[in-house]
C-alpha cells in the first residue's frame, strides 16, 4: 500500500467552505479511482490555512496514472482547486514501521 500526503495551502477564510468541498471530493470523485483505500484530512491548529491530505493507494501507479491521468482528476480539481493559495505539495510513502 502507498501513502500519499498532500500540503494543501488554502486561501485565507475558506476554511469551513475548503472542509466541505474536501469531504464531498474524496467521498464522490476520488473514492471513485481504481487502487483508492481510503483517506483522512488534517487541519493545523498553529496554521489555520494548512491542511494535510493522506490518500492511501494500492499503488503509485494507482494515484499517478490511474488517477492523476484520468477524467477524476479534473474532476477533483474543479472541486477543490479554486481553494489553493499555492499548488499542494505531493510525496508518496512506503509502511515500512506500525505498532499497534
Amino acid at each position: 500500500m502507498i501513502l500519499e500526503i498532500a500540503d494543501i495551502r488554502i486561501q485565507p477564510g475558506q476554511q469551513a467552505a475548503f472542509q466541505k468541498a474536501i469531504e464531498h471530493g474524496l467521498s464522490t470523485v476520488a473514492s471513485q479511482a481504481k487502487g483508492f483505500r481510503g483517506a483522512k484530512v488534517n487541519h493545523c491548529i498553529e496554521n489555520p490555512e494548512r491542511y494535510v491530505l493522506q490518500i492511501f493507494w494500492d499503488t503509485l501507479e494507482d494515484h499517478t496514472v490511474g488517477f492523476r491521468e484520468s477524467d477524476l482528476f479534473t474532476q477533483w480539481r474543479a472541486i477543490v482547486g479554486p481553494f489553493f493559495a499555492a499548488p499542494p505539495q505531493v510525496e508518496h510513502f512506503n509502511l515500512t514501521y506500525t505498532s499497534a
